[in-house]
């Protein structure tokens, strides 16, 4: 119906620029938008306000020459101007029942569009390194990204999603190194563990394994792997005042780093057996975690791949002068593009850094061809924006291309306190370990209930609660609620049908009825916001409010009763709310149980 109401205000805009009364050039950027309160009417543009400048005329003067110019639309019964200046467009009875033969005629693609149809679009997300199990905050961009893309396709975007194995770089050494050192400690030689090294157990389960397959072959006199290596770092036994630990001696940098060297050079070739059991066994986890989570990707691409795409885009920023040398190494003149430094993109060494790998690997997304490019990083990451949008610009193509999405950190709460949490001790909730206690709806459901960039405390005993408060419990109950009132009417001498039902929709009078009507019909429009929004939170809030409007409706009124007409008509607009809640928790990865 907005649409009908859109050409009908475009046709007005026409007509008022050949009188002269707005600027033949000038464009509209008004917005159409549903009411919230009923007695402003169903629909309510601002173009008056939008246009008063360029008509050099107050908003409510402007509104009433839009009135004059504005087409007869079959569908709306009166059309009144309001406040400063809007303009409210009142559907009449036929309309607002609408909804309802949209809803029966698309079933579980009602509300979907081809908006977007134009748009090739690849959401990159999580892509934690594989060092390790996902923890509760590689969820959250989990759960975001995924439902970030469902919503894009629902508009008709073709999307791509895409996990970026960090495969090639230094933690994956560590990772290795902190395996060979486990499997030398199995082997019964005696070692002090380093304190940057991965101290989790998991660390021995993929040296164990080792051993089952290759027994002794790999052993090393423990002695030569710590052979002129830095001292580890020794802290003090209490700490500052700021309760920051107290450094004593010796860099743990440097010595995790001396017993990757020393471990590569001893082992050889067979230094890859670690790193790829190592790369192996954690990348399936993650692989199977994010399976049972919901979460699938089309493609996992691979950082190691990227050896000929690093060259070839360093040539291109050397070849259109964005590369220099100073001090032995190569940096990229990223101050040219509003960078707040230079960057390194080769080492002295002629090793080529993670920033170099990051800029190959938007080259390598830019060359496939899609309109957009959506990366979903941590908070953590927020200093990386500008240098790869200013990496972009220098190689030729166009930042705006690209749009980062910053996911803020997660705080778990169980019984008033917090969880608290580390990656590298292993001491750590995992997703896996989250889902467990939660389960996957309302991880999914709240992980999405606010905006990225704002912090979650997630609250665990809540999301397992059954009340009113618990928004997904909330809204899947009202689905199994109506469910259940299907499957009575069913038993009973009601023989409901929707076809024929739609006859009786005239008798849905009541206020509360007419605002599920409106509601129904703005889930289109709600899917679209949240889409080009990349705000999911949307869905979520829409579908809270949706319930709690069906609920209250149920709690005031029988749908089953003495009057058959209404009887008919209440189980059609209930089948309808059902089937909106069915596919909006849908888009968000969460189920739509029958009964609870």
């Amino acid at each position: 119906m907005n649409t009908a109401i859109q050409a009908a205000l475009d046709h007005a805009v026409q007509s008022l620029q050949q009188a002269g009364i707005l600027p033949s050039d000038w464009t509209n950027n008004s917005v159409l938008t549903r009411t919230k309160d009923r007695s402003h009417g169903d629909f309510a543009s601002n173009i008056a306000m939008v246009g008063a400048k360029a008509a050099g005329m107050k908003p409510r003067d402007l509104a009433e020459k839009v009135l004059a110019h504005l087409p007869e639309v079959a569908d709306i019964s009166k059309a009144e101007i309001a406040g400063p200046g809007f303009i409210n467009f009142f559907l009449n009875a036929d309309q607002r029942y609408a909804v309802l033969d949209q809803i029966q005629a698309q079933k579980d693609q009602f509300g979907r569009s081809q908006v977007n149809a134009a748009q090739k679009i690849q959401v990159e997300f999580v892509s934690a390194n594989p060092t390790s199990s996902l923890h509760v905050g590689h969820g959250r961009g989990a759960a975001y990204g995924m439902t970030v893309a469902n919503l894009l396709e629902a508009t008709g975007a073709k999307v791509d999603r895409e996990y970026y194995v960090n495969d090639a770089g230094r933690q994956m050494d560590i990772l290795a190194t902190s395996t060979y050192l486990r499997y030398l400690e199995l082997q019964g030689q005696s070692l002090v563990f380093p304190k940057n090294a991965y101290q989790g157990d998991y660390v021995k389960e993929i040296a164990q394994s080792i051993i089952d397959k290759d027994a002794d072959a790999h052993v090393r006199n423990v002695n030569d792997v710590y052979n002129n290596v830095p001292e580890d770092v020794q802290y003090a036994a209490e700490l500052d005042a700021e309760g920051n630990k107290v450094v004593l001696s010796g860099d743990k940098e440097k010595h995790i780093d001396g017993l990757i060297a020393n471990s590569q050079q001893l082992l050889g070739e067979a230094y890859r057996v670690f790193h790829q059991a190592a790369l192996k066994a954690i990348l399936d986890d993650i692989k199977d975690d994010l399976a049972d989570f919901g979460v699938t990707f089309d493609r996992w691409f691979s950082e190691a791949s990227l050896v000929d795409k690093i060259e070839e885009a360093l040539q291109t920023l050397d070849q259109r002068g964005f590369l220099y040398e100073k001090d032995g190494n190569i940096w990229f003149k990223s101050t040219e593009f509003g960078d707040e430094k230079d960057r390194v993109v080769k080492r002295r060494n002629g090793q080529t850094t993670y920033f170099a790998s990051d800029i190959a690997y938007h080259l390598d997304k830019l060359q496939r061809g899609y309109t957009h490019i959506v990366d979903i990083w941590g908070s953590d990451h927020h200093g990386y924006i500008a240098r790869v949008k200013a990496a972009i610009d220098a190689m030729g193509y166009d930042s705006a291309k690209l749009t980062v999405l910053l996911v803020q950190f997660v705080s778990l709460w169980r019984g008033g306190e917090m969880v608290q949490m580390s990656s590298r001790s292993g001491q750590f909730v995992t997703l896996r370990e989250l889902r467990q206690e939660v389960g996957n709806d309302a991880a999914r459901f709240y992980y999405v209930m606010r905006k990225s960039e704002q912090h979650i405390d997630f609250d665990l005993d809540l999301a397992v609660s059954q009340s009113k408060d618990n928004a997904v419990y909330y809204i899947q109950y009202a689905h199994a609620r109506i469910c259940r009132m299907l499957e009575k009417a069913a038993t009973t001498d009601v023989n409901f049908d929707a076809v024929s039902a739609r006859q009786y929709a005239s008798r849905l009078e009541l206020e509360a009825e007419t605002e599920i009507l409106s509601k129904l019909a703005a889930y289109p429009d709600i899917i679209v916001r949240a889409a080009n929004a990349y705000e999911p939170h949307q869905i979520g809030n829409y579908l809270k409010e949706l319930a709690a409007l069906f609920h209250g409706w149920y709690n005031e009124h029988k749908v089953l009763n003495d009057d058959a007409e209404l009887t008919q008509a209440r189980l059609l607009l209930s089948m309808n709310v059902q089937q909106v809640l069915r596919n909006g928790l849908a888009l968000l990865g969460v189920s739509a149980p029958e009964a609870m």
